[in-house]
Protein backbone atom coordinates (compact mmCIF):
# COMPACT_ATOMS: atom_id res chain seq x y z
CA UNK A 1 0.00 0.00 0.00
CA UNK A 2 2.82 2.42 0.84
CA UNK A 3 4.45 1.68 -2.54
CA UNK A 4 1.20 2.41 -4.39
CA UNK A 5 0.69 5.70 -2.54
CA UNK A 6 4.29 6.74 -3.25
CA UNK A 7 3.92 5.95 -6.95
CA UNK A 8 0.74 8.02 -7.25
CA UNK A 9 2.46 11.06 -5.72
CA UNK A 10 5.34 11.06 -8.19
CA UNK A 11 5.19 12.96 -11.46
CA UNK A 12 6.72 12.59 -14.90
CA UNK A 13 6.27 16.23 -15.95
CA UNK A 14 9.79 17.47 -15.13
CA UNK A 15 12.25 17.75 -18.04
CA UNK A 16 15.28 15.55 -18.56
CA UNK A 17 18.57 17.49 -18.90
CA UNK A 18 20.30 15.43 -21.60
CA UNK A 19 20.29 14.11 -25.15
CA UNK A 20 21.09 10.43 -25.65
CA UNK A 21 21.46 7.56 -28.11
CA UNK A 22 20.64 3.96 -27.24
CA UNK A 23 21.40 1.73 -30.24
CA UNK A 24 20.28 -1.59 -28.73
CA UNK A 25 17.31 -1.67 -26.37
CA UNK A 26 16.12 -4.62 -24.33
CA UNK A 27 12.82 -6.08 -25.53
CA UNK A 28 10.38 -8.02 -23.35
CA UNK A 29 8.17 -10.19 -25.54
CA UNK A 30 8.58 -10.08 -29.32
CA UNK A 31 8.27 -7.08 -31.59
CA UNK A 32 6.05 -7.76 -34.61
CA UNK A 33 8.30 -8.12 -37.66
CA UNK A 34 5.95 -5.97 -39.72
CA UNK A 35 6.81 -2.95 -37.54
CA UNK A 36 9.61 -1.33 -39.52
CA UNK A 37 9.89 2.41 -39.06
CA UNK A 38 10.11 5.07 -36.38
CA UNK A 39 7.75 6.36 -33.72
CA UNK A 40 8.49 10.06 -33.24
CA UNK A 41 7.18 11.81 -30.14
CA UNK A 42 7.26 15.49 -29.15
CA UNK A 43 6.72 17.30 -25.87
CA UNK A 44 7.84 20.19 -23.66
CA UNK A 45 11.28 19.80 -22.10
CA UNK A 46 12.55 23.24 -21.02
CA UNK A 47 16.30 23.73 -21.36
CA UNK A 48 16.23 26.24 -18.47
CA UNK A 49 13.69 26.82 -15.73
CA UNK A 50 11.67 30.01 -16.13
CA UNK A 51 9.64 31.04 -13.07
CA UNK A 52 5.91 31.05 -13.81
CA UNK A 53 6.23 29.58 -17.31
CA UNK A 54 3.27 27.39 -18.33
CA UNK A 55 3.84 23.69 -19.05
CA UNK A 56 2.70 24.32 -22.63
CA UNK A 57 5.73 26.54 -23.43
CA UNK A 58 8.71 24.31 -22.63
CA UNK A 59 11.28 23.74 -25.38
CA UNK A 60 10.39 20.87 -27.68
CA UNK A 61 12.25 17.60 -27.30
CA UNK A 62 11.89 14.82 -29.87
CA UNK A 63 12.04 11.16 -28.90
CA UNK A 64 12.52 8.63 -31.71
CA UNK A 65 12.02 4.89 -31.25
CA UNK A 66 13.28 3.08 -34.35
CA UNK A 67 12.00 -0.48 -34.86
CA UNK A 68 13.45 -2.78 -37.49
CA UNK A 69 13.31 -6.55 -37.91
CA UNK A 70 12.43 -7.14 -34.27
CA UNK A 71 15.12 -4.80 -32.88
CA UNK A 72 14.77 -1.34 -31.34
CA UNK A 73 16.90 1.76 -30.84
CA UNK A 74 16.26 5.23 -29.39
CA UNK A 75 17.45 8.80 -29.86
CA UNK A 76 16.31 12.10 -28.34
CA UNK A 77 17.18 15.66 -29.32
CA UNK A 78 15.96 19.14 -28.43
CA UNK A 79 14.48 21.04 -31.35
CA UNK A 80 17.03 23.79 -31.86
CA UNK A 81 14.65 26.68 -32.42
CA UNK A 82 15.98 30.26 -32.41
CA UNK A 83 14.74 30.49 -28.79
CA UNK A 84 16.57 27.31 -27.76
CA UNK A 85 19.79 28.46 -29.45
CA UNK A 86 19.66 31.95 -27.92
CA UNK A 87 19.09 30.55 -24.42
CA UNK A 88 21.77 27.90 -24.95
CA UNK A 89 24.26 30.61 -25.90
CA UNK A 90 23.20 32.79 -22.95
CA UNK A 91 23.20 29.91 -20.49
CA UNK A 92 19.86 30.94 -19.02
CA UNK A 93 16.15 31.43 -19.73
CA UNK A 94 15.27 34.47 -21.86
CA UNK A 95 11.52 33.86 -22.19
CA UNK A 96 8.62 33.27 -19.83
CA UNK A 97 5.14 32.13 -20.79
CA UNK A 98 3.65 32.20 -24.31
CA UNK A 99 6.53 33.97 -26.03
CA UNK A 100 6.93 36.69 -23.36
CA UNK A 101 10.51 37.95 -23.18
CA UNK A 102 12.02 38.33 -19.75
CA UNK A 103 12.90 41.95 -18.83
CA UNK A 104 16.65 41.35 -18.94
CA UNK A 105 16.65 39.46 -22.28
CA UNK A 106 18.82 40.97 -25.04
CA UNK A 107 16.92 43.23 -27.44
CA UNK A 108 17.94 41.26 -30.54
CA UNK A 109 16.34 38.03 -29.23
CA UNK A 110 12.72 38.08 -30.38
CA UNK A 111 11.62 34.57 -31.41
CA UNK A 112 10.02 32.54 -28.61
CA UNK A 113 9.07 29.48 -30.66
CA UNK A 114 9.35 26.07 -28.99
CA UNK A 115 8.19 23.47 -31.62
CA UNK A 116 7.03 21.19 -28.80
CA UNK A 117 3.58 19.81 -29.61
CA UNK A 118 3.47 17.39 -32.54
CA UNK A 119 5.63 15.85 -35.25
CA UNK A 120 4.29 14.76 -38.63
CA UNK A 121 5.59 13.48 -41.95
CA UNK A 122 4.15 15.05 -45.12
CA UNK A 123 5.39 15.47 -48.69
CA UNK A 124 8.77 14.02 -47.79
CA UNK A 125 9.31 16.38 -44.85
CA UNK A 126 9.45 15.60 -41.13
CA UNK A 127 7.97 18.61 -39.32
CA UNK A 128 7.95 19.55 -35.62
CA UNK A 129 4.89 21.66 -34.83
CA UNK A 130 3.55 24.07 -32.24
CA UNK A 131 0.68 26.40 -32.90
CA UNK A 132 2.37 29.81 -32.55
CA UNK A 133 5.01 29.41 -35.29
CA UNK A 134 5.69 27.87 -38.69
CA UNK A 135 6.62 24.17 -38.91
CA UNK A 136 10.24 23.34 -38.09
CA UNK A 137 11.91 20.91 -40.50
CA UNK A 138 13.68 17.97 -38.86
CA UNK A 139 16.13 15.57 -40.48
CA UNK A 140 14.79 12.03 -40.11
CA UNK A 141 17.15 9.68 -38.32
CA UNK A 142 19.54 12.28 -36.89
CA UNK A 143 16.77 14.57 -35.54
CA UNK A 144 18.87 17.56 -36.60
CA UNK A 145 16.94 20.84 -36.80
CA UNK A 146 16.81 22.37 -40.31
CA UNK A 147 14.86 25.56 -39.57
CA UNK A 148 11.41 26.93 -40.31
CA UNK A 149 9.49 25.68 -43.34
CA UNK A 150 7.50 28.48 -45.05
CA UNK A 151 6.84 26.65 -48.33
CA UNK A 152 8.70 29.17 -50.47
CA UNK A 153 7.14 32.02 -48.48
CA UNK A 154 3.57 30.99 -49.32
CA UNK A 155 2.67 30.38 -45.64
CA UNK A 156 3.21 32.95 -42.90
CA UNK A 157 2.38 33.42 -39.23
CA UNK A 158 0.91 30.78 -36.97
CA UNK A 159 0.38 27.14 -37.97
CA UNK A 160 -1.63 24.54 -36.06
CA UNK A 161 0.00 21.58 -34.37
CA UNK A 162 -2.96 19.50 -35.64
CA UNK A 163 -3.10 19.70 -39.44
CA UNK A 164 -5.09 16.95 -41.14
CA UNK A 165 -3.81 14.80 -44.00
CA UNK A 166 -6.49 13.64 -46.46
CA UNK A 167 -6.03 9.86 -46.78
CA UNK A 168 -7.27 9.86 -50.38
CA UNK A 169 -5.32 12.80 -51.85
CA UNK A 170 -2.41 13.34 -49.45
CA UNK A 171 -3.46 16.99 -49.12
CA UNK A 172 -2.53 18.63 -45.81
CA UNK A 173 -5.22 20.99 -44.46
CA UNK A 174 -4.19 23.47 -41.77
CA UNK A 175 -5.19 26.61 -39.88
CA UNK A 176 -3.57 29.06 -37.50
CA UNK A 177 -5.07 31.14 -34.71
CA UNK A 178 -3.71 34.52 -33.58
CA UNK A 179 -3.17 34.98 -37.32
CA UNK A 180 -3.10 38.81 -37.14
CA UNK A 181 -0.73 38.87 -34.16
CA UNK A 182 -0.66 37.63 -30.57
CA UNK A 183 -4.06 37.23 -28.89
CA UNK A 184 -6.09 38.41 -31.91
CA UNK A 185 -9.36 36.86 -33.19
CA UNK A 186 -8.03 36.27 -36.72
CA UNK A 187 -7.54 32.73 -38.07
CA UNK A 188 -5.74 31.57 -41.18
CA UNK A 189 -6.75 28.58 -43.28
CA UNK A 190 -4.86 26.80 -46.02
CA UNK A 191 -3.89 23.60 -47.78
CA UNK A 192 -0.71 22.02 -49.11
CA UNK A 193 -0.86 19.26 -51.70
CA UNK A 194 1.02 15.96 -51.68
CA UNK A 195 3.92 17.54 -53.58
CA UNK A 196 4.37 20.29 -50.92
CA UNK A 197 2.74 22.98 -53.08
CA UNK A 198 0.57 25.52 -51.22
CA UNK A 199 -2.83 25.52 -52.92
CA UNK A 200 -4.61 28.09 -50.74
CA UNK A 201 -3.95 30.44 -47.85
CA UNK A 202 -6.51 32.96 -46.51
CA UNK A 203 -7.61 34.61 -43.27
CA UNK A 204 -10.87 35.43 -41.48
CA UNK A 205 -12.17 36.83 -38.19
CA UNK A 206 -13.58 34.57 -35.47
CA UNK A 207 -16.22 35.72 -32.96
CA UNK A 208 -13.47 36.34 -30.38
CA UNK A 209 -9.82 35.49 -29.67
CA UNK A 210 -9.63 31.86 -28.55
CA UNK A 211 -7.02 29.14 -28.05
CA UNK A 212 -7.97 26.91 -30.99
CA UNK A 213 -5.82 23.84 -30.47
CA UNK A 214 -7.50 21.46 -32.92
CA UNK A 215 -10.07 21.61 -35.70
CA UNK A 216 -12.33 19.28 -37.69
CA UNK A 217 -11.97 18.15 -41.31
CA UNK A 218 -14.28 15.83 -43.22
CA UNK A 219 -14.31 14.85 -46.88
CA UNK A 220 -16.09 18.05 -47.93
CA UNK A 221 -16.10 20.37 -44.90
CA UNK A 222 -13.84 22.16 -42.41
CA UNK A 223 -15.02 23.16 -38.91
CA UNK A 224 -13.36 25.73 -36.65
CA UNK A 225 -14.21 25.48 -32.90
CA UNK A 226 -14.09 28.88 -31.14
CA UNK A 227 -14.46 27.99 -27.46
CA UNK A 228 -14.15 30.31 -24.45
CA UNK A 229 -10.54 29.73 -23.46
CA UNK A 230 -9.96 33.31 -24.54
CA UNK A 231 -6.90 35.35 -25.37
CA UNK A 232 -6.55 38.99 -24.31
CA UNK A 233 -3.69 41.35 -25.08
CA UNK A 234 -5.07 43.76 -22.47
CA UNK A 235 -4.79 41.07 -19.79
CA UNK A 236 -1.33 40.07 -20.93
CA UNK A 237 0.05 43.63 -20.84
CA UNK A 238 -1.42 44.26 -17.38
CA UNK A 239 0.15 41.16 -15.85
CA UNK A 240 -3.03 39.07 -15.85
CA UNK A 241 -3.42 35.67 -17.54
CA UNK A 242 -3.06 36.00 -21.33
CA UNK A 243 -5.37 32.99 -21.68
CA UNK A 244 -8.33 32.53 -19.35
CA UNK A 245 -11.66 30.74 -19.05
CA UNK A 246 -14.61 33.03 -19.95
CA UNK A 247 -17.70 30.79 -20.29
CA UNK A 248 -19.99 33.77 -20.82
CA UNK A 249 -18.46 34.19 -24.30
CA UNK A 250 -20.28 31.06 -25.44
CA UNK A 251 -19.24 28.21 -27.75
CA UNK A 252 -19.11 28.65 -31.52
CA UNK A 253 -18.17 26.32 -34.36
CA UNK A 254 -17.73 27.69 -37.87
CA UNK A 255 -18.60 25.31 -40.73
CA UNK A 256 -17.12 25.85 -44.20
CA UNK A 257 -17.10 23.80 -47.39
CA UNK A 258 -13.59 22.69 -48.33
CA UNK A 259 -14.14 23.88 -51.90
CA UNK A 260 -15.72 27.13 -50.67
CA UNK A 261 -14.08 30.18 -49.13
CA UNK A 262 -13.90 31.66 -45.65
CA UNK A 263 -16.71 34.03 -46.68
CA UNK A 264 -19.02 31.02 -46.69
CA UNK A 265 -18.51 30.10 -43.02
CA UNK A 266 -21.76 29.43 -41.12
CA UNK A 267 -21.53 29.71 -37.32
CA UNK A 268 -23.22 27.20 -35.02
CA UNK A 269 -23.70 27.58 -31.25
CA UNK A 270 -23.87 25.14 -28.32
CA UNK A 271 -23.50 24.79 -24.57
CA UNK A 272 -20.22 26.20 -23.26
CA UNK A 273 -17.40 23.66 -23.25
CA UNK A 274 -13.77 23.23 -24.24
CA UNK A 275 -12.07 20.71 -26.54
CA UNK A 276 -8.34 20.22 -27.06
CA UNK A 277 -8.57 17.19 -29.35
CA UNK A 278 -10.78 15.68 -32.03
CA UNK A 279 -10.93 11.91 -32.55
CA UNK A 280 -12.52 11.94 -36.01
CA UNK A 281 -15.41 13.40 -38.01
CA UNK A 282 -17.44 12.44 -41.06
CA UNK A 283 -20.48 13.34 -43.14
CA UNK A 284 -23.80 11.52 -42.75
CA UNK A 285 -26.21 12.83 -45.37
CA UNK A 286 -27.05 16.42 -44.39
CA UNK A 287 -25.25 16.05 -41.06
CA UNK A 288 -21.68 16.31 -39.87
CA UNK A 289 -20.74 14.07 -36.97
CA UNK A 290 -17.61 14.78 -34.93
CA UNK A 291 -16.28 12.77 -31.99
CA UNK A 292 -14.24 14.90 -29.55
CA UNK A 293 -12.89 14.81 -26.00
CA UNK A 294 -15.01 17.49 -24.31
CA UNK A 295 -14.35 19.36 -21.04
CA UNK A 296 -17.08 21.25 -19.20
CA UNK A 297 -14.35 23.76 -18.22
CA UNK A 298 -10.90 24.15 -19.70
CA UNK A 299 -8.16 22.70 -17.49
CA UNK A 300 -4.75 24.24 -16.79
CA UNK A 301 -5.97 27.85 -17.12
CA UNK A 302 -7.64 30.25 -14.62
CA UNK A 303 -10.48 32.76 -14.82
CA UNK A 304 -9.49 36.25 -16.07
CA UNK A 305 -8.94 37.47 -12.51
CA UNK A 306 -6.62 34.57 -11.73
CA UNK A 307 -9.12 32.45 -9.81
CA UNK A 308 -8.79 28.73 -10.57
CA UNK A 309 -11.51 26.95 -12.49
CA UNK A 310 -13.53 24.12 -10.99
CA UNK A 311 -11.25 21.07 -10.93
CA UNK A 312 -14.25 18.72 -10.86
CA UNK A 313 -15.38 20.06 -14.26
CA UNK A 314 -11.93 19.98 -15.84
CA UNK A 315 -11.99 16.40 -17.09
CA UNK A 316 -12.59 15.37 -20.70
CA UNK A 317 -15.04 12.72 -21.83
CA UNK A 318 -15.76 11.18 -25.23
CA UNK A 319 -18.51 13.32 -26.74
CA UNK A 320 -20.33 13.43 -30.09
CA UNK A 321 -21.11 16.70 -31.84
CA UNK A 322 -23.82 16.66 -34.52
CA UNK A 323 -24.42 19.49 -37.00
CA UNK A 324 -27.59 19.75 -39.10
CA UNK A 325 -26.64 21.39 -42.41
CA UNK A 326 -30.21 21.79 -43.68
CA UNK A 327 -30.43 25.26 -42.13
CA UNK A 328 -33.20 24.40 -39.66
CA UNK A 329 -31.10 25.43 -36.64
CA UNK A 330 -27.87 27.17 -35.73
CA UNK A 331 -27.38 24.93 -32.69
CA UNK A 332 -25.32 21.75 -32.69
CA UNK A 333 -25.94 18.79 -30.43
CA UNK A 334 -23.50 17.54 -27.79
CA UNK A 335 -23.96 13.96 -26.56
CA UNK A 336 -21.55 12.28 -24.15
CA UNK A 337 -20.76 8.71 -25.23
CA UNK A 338 -19.05 7.60 -22.01
CA UNK A 339 -18.45 8.79 -18.46
CA UNK A 340 -14.78 7.73 -18.50
CA UNK A 341 -12.16 10.47 -18.24
CA UNK A 342 -9.70 10.51 -21.14
CA UNK A 343 -7.66 12.46 -23.68
CA UNK A 344 -5.41 12.15 -26.77
CA UNK A 345 -7.86 10.32 -29.08
CA UNK A 346 -6.65 8.59 -32.26
CA UNK A 347 -8.08 6.60 -35.15
CA UNK A 348 -6.69 4.57 -38.02
CA UNK A 349 -5.50 7.58 -40.07
CA UNK A 350 -6.58 5.87 -43.29
CA UNK A 351 -10.14 6.75 -42.14
CA UNK A 352 -9.44 10.37 -41.19
CA UNK A 353 -12.43 12.50 -42.18
CA UNK A 354 -14.48 9.40 -43.02
CA UNK A 355 -16.80 7.20 -40.97
CA UNK A 356 -14.61 5.02 -38.76
CA UNK A 357 -15.31 1.81 -36.84
CA UNK A 358 -12.39 2.01 -34.38
CA UNK A 359 -10.97 4.65 -32.08
CA UNK A 360 -8.61 4.75 -29.11
CA UNK A 361 -7.72 7.20 -26.38
CA UNK A 362 -5.69 7.39 -23.19
CA UNK A 363 -7.92 7.15 -20.13
CA UNK A 364 -7.23 8.86 -16.82
CA UNK A 365 -7.57 8.31 -13.11
CA UNK A 366 -10.42 10.72 -12.18
CA UNK A 367 -8.98 11.16 -8.66
CA UNK A 368 -5.89 12.91 -10.07
CA UNK A 369 -5.39 16.06 -12.18
CA UNK A 370 -6.31 15.56 -15.83
CA UNK A 371 -2.83 15.61 -17.32
CA UNK A 372 -0.10 13.52 -15.75
CA UNK A 373 -2.68 10.95 -14.70
CA UNK A 374 -3.36 9.14 -17.99
CA UNK A 375 -3.17 5.55 -16.88
CA UNK A 376 -4.68 3.28 -19.53
CA UNK A 377 -6.05 2.80 -23.04
CA UNK A 378 -9.65 2.56 -24.21
CA UNK A 379 -10.72 1.00 -27.52
CA UNK A 380 -14.13 2.08 -28.84
CA UNK A 381 -16.26 1.28 -31.87
CA UNK A 382 -17.77 3.82 -34.27
CA UNK A 383 -20.59 4.58 -31.83
CA UNK A 384 -18.33 5.14 -28.84
CA UNK A 385 -19.07 1.76 -27.24
CA UNK A 386 -16.11 0.34 -25.34
CA UNK A 387 -14.51 -2.67 -27.02
CA UNK A 388 -11.52 -2.90 -24.69
CA UNK A 389 -10.03 -1.20 -21.64
CA UNK A 390 -6.49 -1.65 -20.30
CA UNK A 391 -5.23 -0.10 -17.06
CA UNK A 392 -1.60 0.32 -15.96
CA UNK A 393 -0.23 -0.51 -12.52
CA UNK A 394 -0.94 2.22 -9.95
CA UNK A 395 1.18 5.32 -10.50
CA UNK A 396 2.32 4.53 -14.05
CA UNK A 397 1.25 6.91 -16.85
CA UNK A 398 0.82 6.50 -20.60
CA UNK A 399 1.16 8.70 -23.66
CA UNK A 400 -1.18 9.17 -26.60
CA UNK A 401 -1.67 5.77 -28.33
CA UNK A 402 -0.58 5.84 -32.00
CA UNK A 403 -2.14 3.37 -34.43
CA UNK A 404 0.04 1.57 -37.00
CA UNK A 405 -1.67 -0.57 -39.65
CA UNK A 406 -0.36 -4.11 -40.27
CA UNK A 407 -0.04 -3.37 -44.00
CA UNK A 408 -1.29 -0.79 -46.48
CA UNK A 409 -4.26 -2.99 -47.46
CA UNK A 410 -5.08 -4.26 -43.96
CA UNK A 411 -8.65 -3.78 -42.73
CA UNK A 412 -9.37 -0.75 -40.56
CA UNK A 413 -8.07 -1.35 -37.04
CA UNK A 414 -5.87 -4.31 -38.01
CA UNK A 415 -2.51 -3.36 -36.55
CA UNK A 416 -0.90 -2.12 -33.36
CA UNK A 417 -0.99 0.71 -30.89
CA UNK A 418 2.32 2.22 -29.82
CA UNK A 419 2.44 4.16 -26.55
CA UNK A 420 5.18 5.29 -24.18
CA UNK A 421 4.65 4.24 -20.56
CA UNK A 422 6.34 5.82 -17.54
CA UNK A 423 7.11 3.29 -14.83
CA UNK A 424 6.76 5.28 -11.62
CA UNK A 425 8.59 2.89 -9.29
CA UNK A 426 11.63 2.60 -11.59
CA UNK A 427 11.43 6.19 -12.89
CA UNK A 428 12.03 5.12 -16.48
CA UNK A 429 9.96 4.49 -19.62
CA UNK A 430 8.91 1.63 -21.90
CA UNK A 431 7.61 1.73 -25.44
CA UNK A 432 4.59 -0.58 -25.34
CA UNK A 433 3.19 -2.36 -28.39
CA UNK A 434 -0.45 -3.46 -28.16
CA UNK A 435 -2.61 -5.47 -30.53
CA UNK A 436 -4.96 -2.63 -31.50
CA UNK A 437 -8.12 -4.75 -31.36
CA UNK A 438 -7.18 -6.55 -28.12
CA UNK A 439 -5.81 -3.90 -25.78
CA UNK A 440 -7.20 -5.73 -22.75
CA UNK A 441 -4.59 -8.45 -23.26
CA UNK A 442 -1.87 -5.91 -22.48
CA UNK A 443 1.31 -5.22 -24.45
CA UNK A 444 2.60 -7.90 -26.81
CA UNK A 445 6.06 -6.33 -26.47
CA UNK A 446 7.85 -3.78 -24.30
CA UNK A 447 10.91 -1.86 -25.46
CA UNK A 448 12.71 -0.90 -22.25
CA UNK A 449 14.52 2.42 -21.96
CA UNK A 450 17.05 3.13 -19.21
CA UNK A 451 15.68 6.63 -18.51
CA UNK A 452 12.28 8.28 -18.61
CA UNK A 453 10.52 10.07 -21.44
CA UNK A 454 8.68 13.00 -19.79
CA UNK A 455 4.92 13.23 -20.26
CA UNK A 456 4.47 15.02 -23.57
CA UNK A 457 1.88 15.69 -26.23
CA UNK A 458 1.78 13.99 -29.62
CA UNK A 459 3.60 11.61 -31.90
CA UNK A 460 3.33 9.74 -35.18
CA UNK A 461 4.68 6.66 -36.86
CA UNK A 462 6.74 6.97 -40.04
CA UNK A 463 7.17 3.69 -41.84
CA UNK A 464 10.50 2.66 -43.37
CA UNK A 465 10.90 4.47 -46.67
Amino acid sequence: MQQDAFAERRSNLAPIPFEADAPFLKIVGELPRELNGTLYRNGPNPQFESVGAHWFVGDGMLHAFHLENGRASYRNRWVRTPKWQAEHDAGRALFGGFGRKLPDAPAHVTDGGVANTNIIFHAGKLLALEEAHLPTAIEPGTLATRGYCSYQGRVAGTFTAHPKIDPATGELVFFGYNAAGPLTPALSYGSIDASAKVTRFERFEAPYASMVHDFIVTENHVLFPILPLTGSIARATSGKPPYAWEPEKGAYVGVMKRKGTVKDIVWFRAETCYVFHVMNAWEDGNRIVADVMQFEEAPLFPHPDGRPTNAESSFARHCRWTFDLTGNTDRFQQTYLDDLTGEFPRVDDRRAGLKSRHGWYACANPRLPMFGALSGIVHVDGNGRRLGHYLLPAGDTISEPVFVERSEDAQEGDGWLLAVIWRARDNRSDLAVFNATDVEAGPVALVQLGHRVPDGFHGNWVGAQ
